[in-house]
């Protein structure tokens, strides 16, 4: 018979006839012959079956909630929930050792009880508990706490007396379930204790305390403080010890110890049993071309020409046609969350692209600008939407690939370079890289980058974002707030109206505000201040539509759609603001220049010489893509993401070369996978779920749609957006734009587990969510690897950042640093073991 082992406990809901003070029935114990005790114990313990590794716990959470109306009788309502609690992994969860070693250090056990009740029982282990020498509880009652562990606590018309919170363990069967009878775990809450406590008590002979715990041999009372860390409730710490009396050949053991010693070394003993059982082989993955699969790293696999992609289209092709019908064809249809998606993206696109453009426009001098960047990005959005692996991943060029093009910008300035076909040289070279890379599986690679290197890059783009949108807000206060030009308080000017001579005399500027020209009434504050508003206010409302989901406003399905448009909304209202309703306020706003848009680069004005020097230009270029580009993806299809269709690392990669070869030729701008629009891009089309665990509300992702549709459609209407320049979209301002910068960064640390651990500096342990690291990392060591990867982030920041140019070619370089400090100088300073934990998804 197939069993599944569970813990629970079941209260005796209705007190029948029979049934003692305490709500449980009571056989006559004087039936019981004593040289019977130790074959009824036999044949109690004989029921139950070994332990079941991997199972679940079951509890019943028990509270009396006596209604208004209770008649004379003394009719109660009784409020019984039953929620499943997991078995404790003695091998991974850290909390379960030092569970026992705390108990062990202040022993509170009670051998061979002979009371019979079991408020009695109760009675004695709470005294034994106050009497501890190790235990000082000044401000707890403990006569008071024997009150709270049953439903009829400090209320007078209920005299319904059960136990309020306990956890047993019950053995799911094809008929049924059956319980585990010989022992009983009992929890409590205590607002006053400073400390946990826990006290067990084995009894002189079997109880019957009523259903369910017909012959109880043990008692574990388990007392803690209110307010704990989530890892160290009253709840976690009867995990901890309901995992060890779960297995009946340990409760066997327990009765055969004579002293407390014995006891103490039957539960390390137990312990040991418990870590060994739980030790696992980890699973190696399907394909060796699989850069995510945990197969060992060979040098062999780089010299199979080839064979990554041809996997990756076996694997991918297959999916094609479905990528197009998804949400289109079928029941489930979603053609309302494509639209809304589409249009989030042209949005989310659209707007980066005229920002990086007008950059470009600025540290180029023209020869790439808005216009320019608009086409490539249409170009290459649509070929990636239609023949990539991950058609999820959005392509987009990025602010290291406008550095990128300022410093190359700066050595044709400096050796008297032709720009554009020095730029589609570099371009041409960095192409030839990632297809070779493509071909020969240098996404292999990836095994090496972990998830924590990854979130260091991750949180240094969105910090970047964050970056480039106050740079542009300060470089506005600076011309227009800070001015050179005439002070804003005050104003020298002649009498009678003469700017060239005269007596001079100071007066307010809004007595000679009429009196200026153009070109003193520039530096005016309200313009910057303006400026500032619109960008926060752009922040403001996107961020609000996007949490609008949670909450309880309106239909769920509004909600849901409001949250899906509330960057295209924010965008559209604050533009609206700026342009029309403070028409009167110029605000800054993007160039167009009106030159054409494919120029063939001119190559023969270019020697031998600058071929081969742009080859090292190229191949920085090519790493920093590469990095890029496989990061994006991997955080794209990360497990918790929940995509179906496999990826395409090699063949992206390749496709990414292929399309920045026509970039390079047409002097267009260079693009590859974009953080954080990707992941975006894979939550637009995300059904989601909130769930509760331990009192900490979070979202899981259901089911991702995964289709081509959204990306094609706002990749096509991008390309119609150049007929729209310079008018409507010049509209658009500048601090818009930042605001955009600083809704994007906002929303893509959702789901960074860094973030998440930098948070934990900052809160005290009671508001610790129950994560996997949580649980299973000595928390010492969760803030040291924090500490770690934040000294990595600055690192990132100095070198990506410092205004001098050069420095930032070799960001690429120390990007790739990142690969060895985390598999070989981190280990000698964290266990391999927790920083593999750490690196873990939610489990």
């Amino acid at each position: 018979m197939e069993t599944n082992r569970v813990l629970h406990f079941v209260p005796s809901e209705a007190p029948p006839s029979g049934m003692s003070k305490n709500g449980y029935f009571f056989q006559e114990m004087e039936q019981r012959e004593v040289e019977q005790e130790e074959g009824s114990e036999c044949r109690e313990e004989g029921q139950d079956l070994p332990i079941a590794c991997g199972e679940d716990i079951h509890l019943y959470d028990n509270q009396i909630s006596p209604g208004p109306d209770a008649d004379d009788s003394g009719c109660v309502l009784l409020n019984t929930s039953r929620r499943y609690v997991k078995l404790m992994n003695f091998e991974e969860e850290v909390r379960a050792h030092r569970d026992l070693d705390g108990f062990l250090a202040r022993a509170s056990i009670l051998l061979d009880e002979t009371a019979a009740s079991l408020d009695d029982v109760l009675k004695r282990m709470l005294h034994h508990v106050g009497e501890d020498s190790h235990v000082s509880e000044p401000g707890c009652n403990f006569e008071e706490v024997m009150s709270m562990l049953f439903t009829d606590a400090g209320a007078q018309e209920v005299n319904v007396h059960l136990l309020s919170e306990t956890i047993q363990g019950v053995t799911a069967t094809a008929t049924g379930v059956q319980y585990q009878q010989s022992w009983l775990c009992i929890l409590c809450n205590v607002k006053h204790l400073q400390r946990r406590h826990v006290c067990i008590s084995r009894l002189e002979r079997p109880q019957n305390w009523g259903e369910n715990c017909c012959e109880v041999r043990y008692v574990i009372l388990i007392l803690a403080p209110s307010k704990m860390k989530s890892t160290k409730t009253a709840m976690e710490l009867g995990r901890t010890f309901g995992t060890l009396f779960s297995d009946i050949s340990f409760r066997q053991k327990l009765l055969e110890t004579k002293t407390q010693e014995e006891f103490k070394e039957a539960l390390v003993f137990q312990r040991h049993q418990l870590t060994a059982a739980n030790q696992q082989p980890i699973a190696l993955g399907k394909k060796e071309t699989v850069p995510r699969s945990h197969k060992p790293l060979k040098c062999k696999d780089f010299f199979k020409a080839g064979r990554g992609i041809y996997e990756d289209l076996r694997r991918r092709l297959p999916f094609y046609p479905s990528d197009f019908t998804d949400g289109i064809v079928g029941s489930n249809k979603t053609l309302l969350k494509y639209m809304t998606t589409a249009i989030f993206l042209y949005i989310a696109i659209l707007l980066p692209a005229i920002a990086f453009g007008s950059l470009n426009d600025e540290s180029t001098r023209g020869e790439i600008d808005v216009r320019k960047t608009i086409i490539g990005q249409s170009i290459g959005g649509v070929v990636y939407s239609l023949f990539a692996g991950s058609p999820l991943v959005i392509p987009l060029t990025t602010a290291p690939l406008a550095i990128f093009i300022s410093v190359i910008r700066g050595i044709c300035d400096d050796y008297n370079l032709d720009f554009p076909a020095f730029y589609a040289c570099i371009g041409l070279w960095n192409c030839l890289f990632l297809i070779l890379g493509g071909i020969f599986n240098v996404s292999l690679l990836m095994k090496l980058f972990k998830r924590s290197t990854e979130e260091v890059i991750a949180l240094f783009i969105s910090i970047a974002f964050v970056v480039d949108a106050v740079k542009g807000t300060v470089k506005i206060f600076q011309r227009y707030y800070h001015s050179t030009a005439p002070d804003n308080r005050s104003i020298e000017f002649p009498q009678g109206g003469d700017l060239q001579g005269g007596n001079r005399t100071e007066v307010m500027v809004g007595s000679a505000f009429n009196a200026l020209p153009e070109s003193f009434i520039q530096c005016t504050r309200e313009r910057p201040v303006l400026c500032l508003l619109l960008m926060l206010g752009t922040l403001w409302m996107g961020y609000t539509l996007y949490q609008f989901k949670r909450s309880p406003f309106l239909h769920a399905k509004v909600r849901e759609v409001l949250s899906d448009c509330a960057l295209p909304i924010s965008v559209l209202l604050f533009s609206f603001i700026g342009s029309y309703i403070f028409s009167d306020i110029k605000l800054p706003v993007f160039r167009v220049r009106d030159r054409p848009i494919f120029i063939v680069a001119p190559f023969e004005r270019l020697s031998a010489m600058n071929v081969i020097s742009a080859m090292g230009l190229g191949f920085l270029l090519a790493l920093l893509i590469f990095i890029d580009q496989n990061i994006v993806v991997s955080l794209t299809n990360a497990p918790e993401n929940r995509l179906l269709k496999g990826t395409a690392y090699h063949w992206d990669l390749m496709l990414s070369g292929l399309i920045n070869i026509l970039m390079s030729v047409l002097g267009l701008p260079w693009m590859h996978a974009a953080f954080p629009h990707s992941t975006l891009h894979v939550r637009q089309l995300a059904f989601v779920e909130q769930r509760v665990e331990g009192g900490h509300l979070y979202e899981t992702i259901v089911q991702v749609k995964e289709t081509r549709l959204t990306s094609l459609a706002a990749n096509i209407f991008i390309g119609v957006s150049v007929l729209l320049l310079p008018v409507p979209l010049q509209w658009i301002p500048k601090p818009v734009l930042y605001g955009l910068f600083l809704y994007i960064a906002l929303t893509s640390i959702d789901g960074n587990q860094m973030c998440d651990r930098m948070a934990l500096l900052l809160k005290e342990q009671t508001s610790y969510p129950p994560t996997h690291y949580i649980r299973k990392v000595p928390q010492r060591k969760i803030h040291y690897f924090t500490f770690l990867q934040m000294m990595q982030l600055l690192v990132l920041c100095t070198f990506g950042m410092y205004p001098i140019p050069y420095m930032k070619m070799i960001f690429p370089l120390v990007m790739i640093l990142l690969i060895p400090m985390r598999n070989n100088v981190l280990p000698h300073i964290i266990e391999a073991k927790y920083l593999d934990i750490m690196d873990a998804q939610h489990m």
